[in-house]
């Protein structure tokens, strides 16, 4: 049966009319993005909460869980118990991953590592990490942090989006989604994947992680890659001038009007926002990847590597790039973490990559006066095991996963400089003062954007999900 809707629109059933109907609000959240007005729902978003501390956000994401023993958790009592045996009391119901599920026994290997005290802070460091040291009193250190996953694939899922499920928006995606954008011409979540120097990434990084699950897809990551094209599929083709993709997004976006007016779908419009903003970063992209006037001086921060793309050296260099021009959320992220074995030979070439650039990334932001209002983050999934995997030596050993307590670092954007956090226990094995849980790292973060991590909420399939799912606190001793 036909019936009519006002301006004698006429659906064909019951169904078109309820879907168009519901359609009207996702339309007008996206009549912004093309030149409108913001949607009453937008408008009654309130974000910021209160004053921020940070703008924006880098987080450095080293895939693979860094051993926090090897690098931040200084236990010297363990040189004595080497190869001794794990106390059952320490070892508690721990869960283990498959990779030991058959040891007879998961004996004590300490770091072959030296610490130091660093800084007026007197902030522990391994020596497998020279530069960071220097800039300790800027950095605020978590050593309490604890997760609930235990392999890859789920920590990670759950560090980045609040569940161990696939399927959730990550967090740079909500960040978009209650603050938006402070530069049209860039996205305001940009992804960076760097290669580690000695060539082995170990776990792979799948697109979903920085993927906007349920929110609207405008809020996903875009990924920048190194070489000619750091946008896939941005560049004009060979004979293709700017003015005639001018002409051809006008007329697509015609037809795309047409379409929105027969269908309803809010991602119609979705997708004639992301055409303009492909031809905005057309302009914008090119100068902001071109670092070749960069002075010596900043290279010499970061180190010779950042003048290798790809390199991690070389994305935290953009990453301040980014930063400058207002990039809400910036994901740097770096493989090759998973030290099962060889943990000796392998864990320095990574420190190696990391170092000196994400020290120079901190000074560089200072230099400019911008770490008051940029949080930088650095750390993993999961830490790793005090107990060996597979045949061990004083000096040659691998480590199996842990997240019942590991360590991780923020600095700038309103934490705490020179600041310790936490404590494991006498093993590093388990958290023995103030724990910080994931969604307790998530909720902080938010706080510190000025977002009440309780408000940032958005309605899918009858719940209203969040970042911090159902629970959460911010961490407020960390907090300037």
């Amino acid at each position: 049966m036909l019936m009519s809707c006002g301006r004698n629109q006429r659906y064909s059933s019951r169904r078109e009319l309820l879907a168009r109907a519901g359609y009207g609000l996702g339309a007008a959240a996206l009549a912004a993005l093309c030149g409108g007005t913001a949607s009453a729902e937008e408008a009654k978003r309130p974000f910021p909460n209160f004053a921020p501390n940070a703008r924006r956000v880098i987080f450095l994401f080293q895939s693979g869980g860094p051993s926090h023993l090897d690098l931040f958790d200084h236990k010297p009592e363990l040189k004595s118990r080497f190869d001794q045996d794990i106390p059952p009391s320490v070892f508690g119901g721990q869960r283990v991953t498959g990779m030991v599920a058959q040891q007879s026994r998961f004996p004590i290997v300490p770091t072959r590592y030296n610490f130091r005290q660093h800084g007026q802070s007197g902030m522990w460091f391994s020596d497998l990490l020279p530069h960071t040291a220097k800039v300790a009193d800027d950095i605020c250190l978590i050593r309490s942090m604890h997760t609930e996953a235990i392999n890859h694939d789920p920590a990670i899922t759950f560090l980045q989006t609040g569940s161990q499920l696939p399927g959730r928006p990550c967090m740079g995606a909500w960040i978009d989604y209650g603050l938006g954008t402070e530069n049209e011409n860039l996205p305001a979540f940009v992804v960076l994947n760097s290669l580690p120097a000695n060539g082995m990434p170990d776990q792979g990084l799948l697109s979903r992680l920085w993927g906007a699950g349920f929110l609207p897809s405008r809020h996903q990551g875009v990924q920048f890659r190194s070489g000619a094209d750091p946008v896939l599929h941005l560049s004009n083709p060979a004979g293709l001038s700017r003015e005639q993709r001018r002409t051809q997004l006008d007329a697509l976006a015609a037809l795309n009007r047409r379409a929105y007016e027969r269908a309803g779908d809010p991602e119609i419009e979705t997708r004639i926002a992301q055409y303009e903003m492909a031809f905005r970063m057309q302009a914008s992209v090119p100068e902001l990847v071109d670092t070749s006037k960069e002075p010596d001086h900043v290279y010499k921060l970061y180190g010779e590597a950042a003048r290798q793309p790809g390199s991690f050296a070389a994305n935290c260099l953009l990453a301040r790039r980014l930063a400058e021009r207002n990039v809400r959320f910036i994901q740097l992220y770096h493989r090759g973490w998973d030290h099962h074995g060889g943990l000796t030979e392998k864990l320095p070439a990574l420190a190696r990559d990391t170092d000196q650039a994400s020290a120079g990334l901190l000074l560089d932001l200072k230099q400019r006066g911008m770490l008051r209002d940029t949080l930088v983050i650095w750390g993993g999934e999961f830490g790793r095991t005090v107990y060996g995997q597979g045949a061990i030596k004083p000096d040659s050993y691998g480590r199996d996963h842990h997240g019942r307590v590991f360590s991780l670092w923020m600095a700038g954007g309103g934490v705490k400089p020179g600041y310790v956090h936490g404590a494991s226990d006498d093993f590093g094995f388990n958290v023995a003062q103030d724990g910080v849980h994931v969604h307790d790292l998530q909720a902080t973060i938010l706080h510190l954007l000025g977002i009440d991590h309780t408000k940032l909420t958005y309605r899918f399939q009858g719940r209203q999900f969040r970042l911090t799912d159902v629970h959460g606190s911010v961490v407020q001793s960390i907090v300037a």
